[in-house]
């Protein structure tokens, strides 16, 4: 037969700690008042017998030592009584005090770690991404088709390239190859988004990436609702084509992969390991450098809301606003050669 543990089934945390320090300090407060009550029905009841013995004169003197000594030890009580309001109440005041502290430190931490975590996934996922757009702009189709982007064959086949690519990359929405106008002359998914033949050159991702250094660089653009997309979220990341898929080479054109970001930003604040009582009242989001919000948990705000974060220019950190919600937050750590765009892991919390 097994031995069951059965603490390991019950989950206890500071904040329980501090709820039943509180619940003690107010049963004793209340014990005490119940002894002073008894005490003063002891000096009352003394003091009765009292005037009783004095009034049976004679007669009731041995009463009246025993009255006298009724009303002697109610007092000692009464005394006993104090010293535990003065002492004991005041020290397990104090001890609820820095239960309060510690549960709210420990509660700040816990999701400062959380923030921590929500970020870094996405600055894992959007590592790969820079890595995806470097390594396809070397493709030998997509040379070929920059190199000669009037060429009817060229296009086709680069656009059945990045089909491949797309059917094994599920997490883009479409991939597109530009001229150095900017002109978009080969795409992915055509069936689905008719863009080949479109301007792209007022895009950031696109100038952005060609005034890129070499083709070892990336550029990417703040997420945003794409039209040429059906408005869909994007994340876009971009580099050079050039001559002989070579990262020194004569620029030939721009690739942009773009990242389809609602769902894959929804699974990381959606996933947040919190317990079912603190989901209901949890709000767990991304923001960028702007503190934009970019995702959120409740679906609220999202590329509308500017947060109203108070980093103070610290990486992480956690403060209670007007609300009394509390905010915790850290900022992205960077992967690899990533070092993020200086956005920030986010968790607000209604007590």
């Amino acid at each position: 037969m097994l031995a069951t543990n059965p603490a390991a089934d019950e989950t206890v945390s500071l904040a329980d700690m501090a709820g039943l320090t509180s619940r003690v300090n107010t049963l004793t407060n209340q014990k005490i008042k119940e002894i002073q009550k008894i005490t003063g029905r002891m000096r009352m009841l003394a003091l009765n017998a009292m005037i009783e013995s004095a009034r049976a004169g004679e007669f009731g003197a041995g009463f009246s030592i025993v009255a006298q000594e009724v009303r002697g030890v109610g007092g000692e009580v009464e005394q006993v009584a104090t010293t535990l309001e003065q002492e004991l109440v005041g020290q397990v005041s104090e001890l609820e005090r820095l239960m309060q502290i510690m549960a709210a430190q420990a509660r700040g931490t816990r999701l400062v770690d959380l923030a921590l975590n929500a970020i870094e996934i996405m600055d894992r996922n959007l590592y790969e991404r820079t890595c995806d757009v470097r390594w396809w702009a070397t493709d030998s189709a997509a040379v070929a088709c920059a190199a000669a982007p009037e060429d009817d064959a060229a296009r086709q086949y680069a656009s059945e390239r990045l089909a491949v690519i797309l059917g094994a990359y599920t997490v883009y929405l479409d991939i597109w190859l530009t001229d150095l106008s900017g002109r978009i002359i080969a795409n992915g998914r055509p069936g689905t988004y008719d863009v080949v033949g479109r301007d792209a050159s007022r895009e950031s991702w696109f100038r952005d990436a060609m005034a890129l250094n070499s083709g070892d660089d990336y550029a990417v653009a703040d997420v945003t609702a794409q039209p040429f997309l059906g408005n869909a979220m994007t994340a876009t990341y971009s580099t050079k084509v050039c001559e002989g898929g070579r990262a020194d080479g004569q620029p030939l054109g721009v690739i942009a992969v773009h990242f389809d970001w609602a769902p894959q930003a929804k699974a990381i604040v959606e996933g947040v390991r919190l317990t079912k009582s603190e989901r209901q009242r949890t709000r767990v989001m991304l923001v960028d450098a702007d503190h934009r919000v970019i995702a959120s948990s409740d679906g609220q705000g999202i590329l509308s809301e500017k947060l109203p974060l108070r980093a103070n220019g610290q990486a992480s950190g956690y403060y209670v606003d007007g609300n009394r919600s509390l905010v915790a937050f850290h900022a992205t750590p960077g992967y690899e050669t990533y070092r993020g765009l200086g956005w920030y892991g986010v968790i607000v919390q209604k007590d």
